[in-house]
């Protein structure tokens, strides 16, 4: 017996003494996965981050509240290798924009308004294009969790659901009824904007629009008819993102993931740092990996340029787990 449990420690300290510790975001790490020869390649996007900051960025809590879930008859299915929104909804312009969450726990607000401006006008034939206020969506909705400190996804959706959303735009765009009102900051490289300070608060619930906008903020809403899940499996998801438009997904970041550049992102090393939420767009094979097209919201100059592909078919990271949406009351 004292043999056995022996054989077991001194397992446990091989495996851990194979797995080197590699600081976050050490140029060490960027070596490590670079010369494990996998499906992605990795650089630096942050710069002079700490990890209490990097963490606040992950503000989706997983495992939440379930919106009922829907699934589409996948029998005689047929569907592309590649599907990418942006070439199939061309006169949609959300599509390809990349957002800037500021330090802010946000995400959960941010990867489902991103999808609801994406599906309000991809249901409308591109009649409606606006931008969902992830500032309206963050500030009022006290169902949805602890604002820029995390939330659940499907509590947003099923905010849109009830209570609806105005339109806002980029910080500093003046665009919409209610824009984002915390600046975008340095999460990265060297750049023009301010380095990311520690956590915000949340922005109070504004009621009302920013001067000179008008309509008024109820007449400004814009409303989700049917809220709900997709089930796990790749071919369902395909089929809701074929259909309907981009989804929101969330997932959990380790601290590869933060160095991500090119290629298909799967996990090799760095431990968990929290949970994260973002938009779904599309997905594809790259030299014979499979996966998923998606938008982060850590501005445009994270990873390739501010998107990201992701395995799938395995649920990578959970991936596949927590995908909610919602079909827009035109």
């Amino acid at each position: 017996m004292h043999r056995l449990v022996l054989l077991c420690v001194l397992a446990t300290v091989s495996v851990s003494w194979s797995r080197p510790h590699l600081g976050l975001l050490s140029s060490e790490m960027v070596d490590f996965i670079n010369k494990a020869n996998t499906t992605w390649t990795a650089g630096q996007n942050f710069h002079n981050a700490d990890i209490s900051q990097v963490k606040g960025l992950c503000g989706t809590i997983l495992n939440g509240p379930k919106l009922p879930e829907v699934a589409h008859n996948i029998e005689n299915l047929q569907l592309p290798e590649n599907f990418d929104p942006r070439q199939q909804w061309p006169n949609c312009p959300t599509l390809h924009q990349i957002r800037d969450q500021g330090s802010c726990g946000s995400c959960w607000a941010f990867g489902a308004a991103e999808a609801m401006s994406d599906r309000l006008c991809i249901h409308s034939s591109g009649q409606i294009s606006v931008e969902i206020s992830a500032e309206d969506l963050l500030s009022c909705c006290d169902d949805c969790g602890m604002g820029c400190f995390g939330g659940y996804p499907s509590a947003a959706w099923e905010f849109w659901g009830k209570t609806g959303l105005v339109t806002g735009g980029l910080y500093g765009s003046k665009v919409g009824c209610r824009p984002y009102s915390i600046a975008a900051c340095e999460h990265h490289v060297n750049g023009t904007r301010p380095p990311c300070q520690g956590e915000q608060e949340t922005p109070k619930c504004q009621e009302m629009c920013i001067d000179g906008y008008s309509p008024s903020y109820p007449k400004d809403k814009h409303f989700g008819r049917r809220t709900y899940s997709v089930p796990s499996q790749q071919e369902q998801i395909m089929t809701e993102l074929y259909n309907n438009g981009p989804v929101e997904a969330a997932f959990s970041v380790y601290a590869d993931f933060l160095l991500y550049k090119t290629g298909v992102y799967q996990h090799v090393t760095g431990e968990m740092l929290g949970g994260h939420a973002i938009k779904i767009l599309g997905w594809g094979q790259e030299e014979g990996t499979p996966y998923w097209l998606a938008a982060n919201s850590w501005n445009s100059d994270w990873g390739d340029k501010g998107f990201f592909k992701i395995k799938r078919g395995n649920d990578e990271c959970g991936i596949e787990s927590e995908v909610v949406t919602g079909i827009p009351l035109n």
